[in-house]
């Protein structure tokens, strides 16, 4: 392989990327079918042909956008809560990150899977697919952690995990949407901390820490 095909290939994987990027801020704000390849061509001022060429369709970009929230969200959300201890500790992590995620506006738009969700999902299809197992991803690691947790003897025997995962979504979800609609980044996020933390504070045992208590209630909001 020569210089100038090793040149081509990084340049195309930054255009990739630089698309990408547009693409999931975009849809954070307008959804999903507000996106093609000539508004992002003309916004970036990248040919129309060039953008088509790494994705090929609207569908194609769409799924590619699923793809690069999914990578960002994970690195945002996932991948310090898992340095985390097992059980209680990480479980925390999961949802103070998940909230610090939604108040910083790592999307422009706010939670980039609660707006795209809503707009796909009563639309078959392979981007509500996509967006489907996004979910699950997101509920499933919240049951395994917790599961951890029962395990551990910090979560009590009788702990319905899938019915916590709900309660985690849906008061991160709750927030996100209050933060948008009422132009607000604190009180909601601070509520939602107050919620997680007074639910799992029910459900750990004696023995099992309880970081939520040593964060203070504005831990739930940015810093300028």
């Amino acid at each position: 392989m020569t210089t100038s095909t090793d040149g081509r290939i990084l340049r195309g994987e930054q255009t990739r990327r630089t698309v990408l990027r547009r693409a999931v801020d975009i849809a954070s704000e307008e959804g999903l079918e507000s996106l093609s390849l000539g508004r992002l061509a003309k916004e970036l001022q990248i040919s129309k042909s060039g953008v088509f060429a790494h994705f090929g369709s609207k569908e194609e970009l769409q799924l590619a956008a699923v793809r690069a929230a999914s990578r960002i969200y994970h690195d945002h959300v996932v991948r310090e809560a898992m340095e985390a201890p097992p059980g209680v500790d990480r479980l925390w992590r999961l949802c103070a990150n998940k909230l610090a995620y939604s108040r910083e506006r790592v999307f422009s738009g706010g939670c980039f899977f609660y707006t795209v969700t809503a707009e796909f999902e009563s639309r078959p299809g392979r981007v509500r697919e996509s967006l489907v197992a996004a979910q699950h991803a997101w509920r499933g690691l919240i049951v395994r952690t917790a599961e951890d947790a029962r395990q551990l003897g910090e979560l009590a025997e009788d702990t319905d995990t899938a019915l916590l995962a709900f309660e985690v979504h849906a008061f991160v979800d709750a927030a996100n949407a209050l933060s948008l609609l009422e132009d607000d980044l604190t009180t909601p996020y601070v509520t939602a901390r107050r919620a997680l933390a007074a639910r799992l504070d029910v459900l750990a045992t004696p023995a099992a820490p309880r970081p939520w208590a040593d964060e203070p209630d504005d831990a739930a909001t940015p810093t300028d």
